[in-house]
């Protein structure tokens, strides 16, 4: 079990070394995802930024994913649950999510682009991975983009998601994967709500580091 988000990034961060000072863009999906993302980059040294994604739920069950867009508007859907929902509700969940996607865009980064990708190595990090959706959705966003690889990061995930995961990425370093496994939560003491306020802070905490890189070490403390 991980003490927070700090505490598990920090794990993971280590487990990521071998891709210290390769150039490599950190993508983190927010909101929780900001933070391990944040801390990852800095102990890798690596470019940092938010890749929004965002779950198709469920008609019946907005909390139950169908699928999930990308912020370039590139659809995963899940194909066991898809069979349940018609075409027309799929439309309504991806016009709904691309306007909640350019909200986050703007808040999240200003309305900055994401950084160039093609022929780089992209770690992209959350701070567990439940159905996988949000994920797939950025795994197939970046390969659009010609990234040269595409690692997949998080502390905790569930077996048959990381099976899964595995047939997408190039690479999947996860942490812990419980045999029971019902929420990312179970894996942390403290698993508080990322605001949005929060991850633009991290963000814009990271771009100060780059300029004053004497200002924090690389490596914080624990807690």
């Amino acid at each position: 079990m991980f003490y927070d988000r700090k505490d598990a990034a920090l794990q993971l961060a280590k487990a990521l070394e071998k891709y210290k000072d390769q150039q490599a863009v950190v993508l983190g999906i927010p909101r929780g995802g900001a933070v391990t993302g944040y801390y990852v980059a800095l102990h890798l040294n690596a470019v940092f930024s938010l890749l929004v994604s965002r779950k198709l739920g469920h008609p019946n069950n907005p909390e139950y994913a169908v699928g999930a867009i990308a912020e370039d508007g590139t659809i995963h859907l899940n194909d066991t649950v898809v069979r349940e929902v018609s075409q027309e509700e799929i439309d309504t969940a991806v016009a709904q999510q691309k306007k909640e996607i350019e909200r986050r865009i703007n808040v999240l980064r200003q309305g900055q682009p994401l950084p160039e990708i093609k022929n780089r190595i992209v770690l992209i990090v959350d701070d567990g991975i439940a159905t996988g959706a949000t994920i797939f959705a950025a795994i197939k966003m970046c390969k659009k983009k010609e990234a040269a690889k595409i690692v997949v990061a998080a502390p905790v995930s569930g077996n048959a998601i990381l099976r899964q995961l595995r047939k997408e990425a190039d690479e999947v370093v996860i942490l812990e994967t419980p045999a029971f496994y019902h929420a990312v939560s179970q894996a942390y003491e403290s698993f508080g709500q990322v605001t949005d306020d929060e991850a633009l802070g991290l963000l814009e905490k990271w771009q100060k580091q780059q300029n004053n890189p004497r200002s924090e070490s690389h490596v914080p403390n624990r807690k």
